[in-house]
């Protein structure tokens, strides 16, 4: 029987905004995911959450956007698995989480080609590649190279490429990497907390049924009200 394949999408989410939605659109049509997880997280490890001049909201407040930001599509559902985690939002814990509670699912974690690059320097980057399938979205016109340009070195010897450097493969555990081409939105979510600080709109950057929301939040501009229990 054929497992359904489930995308994971994990990230700081400070915000989200409407390129994240767009991503996981395009690629959850692309690989004819079932459902799309998006998984905020906690205490991102290598972000600096107290920097007065770029902050990262609170947790709760970043799921709260999440869980209403994606709420127009069925197929999308929130994770509050990192922000109730103690400690770094390390991913291989994730994954090997998620695969025990979705024991009867596929999983596929969701990456930009830059973050598949640095892999080798994410924790256990080997064992990663065992617990999930990973879709590398590359966008115009940012799509020259192929998997096997990308490849950090320290996992290389572990996955077999495709004659055109598409799709790979995992040699012992079968997992599966492919490139999907998405056409994504100029949205970054730096833009959006730069516009909260200046005070400027923030129509056409992120969903409107949470603009309102991380306008007045205080998240970016007076830490004191920055924060929301998670829900």
């Amino acid at each position: 029987m054929t497992q359904e394949r489930t995308g994971i999408y994990g990230g700081t989410f400070n915000p989200i905004h409407l390129g994240h939605l767009r991503a996981a659109q395009s690629v959850a049509d692309q690989l004819g995911l079932r459902r799309v997880v998006f998984v905020p997280s906690g205490r991102p490890p290598h972000k600096h959450a107290d920097d007065p001049d770029d902050p990262i909201a609170d947790p709760g407040l970043r799921l709260s956007w999440v869980r209403e930001a994606i709420a127009d599509d069925p197929r999308f559902e929130a994770s509050s698995l990192e922000v109730e985690r103690d400690g770094p939002s390390y991913l291989v814990d994730t994954l090997a989480a998620l695969r025990s509670e979705r024991a009867g699912e596929r999983l596929v974690f969701l990456l930009g080609r830059d973050a598949f690059e640095d892999l080798g320097n994410w924790r256990e980057p080997r064992r990663l590649l065992t617990l999930a399938d990973f879709a590398v979205t590359t966008r115009p016109p940012d799509t020259e190279g192929d998997l096997r340009d990308w490849l950090p070195d320290s996992i290389r010897g572990d996955i077999e490429c495709a004659a055109d450097g598409k799709v790979a493969f995992h040699r012992e555990a079968g997992t599966r990497i492919e490139l999907v081409d998405i056409r994504a939105l100029d949205v970054s979510a730096t833009e959006v907390r730069a516009h909260v600080r200046a005070g400027q709109p923030l129509e056409g950057l992120v969903p409107e049924r949470i603009r309102e929301k991380i306008e007045r939040s205080g998240a970016y501009t007076d830490r004191g009200s920055a924060t929301e229990p998670v829900k």
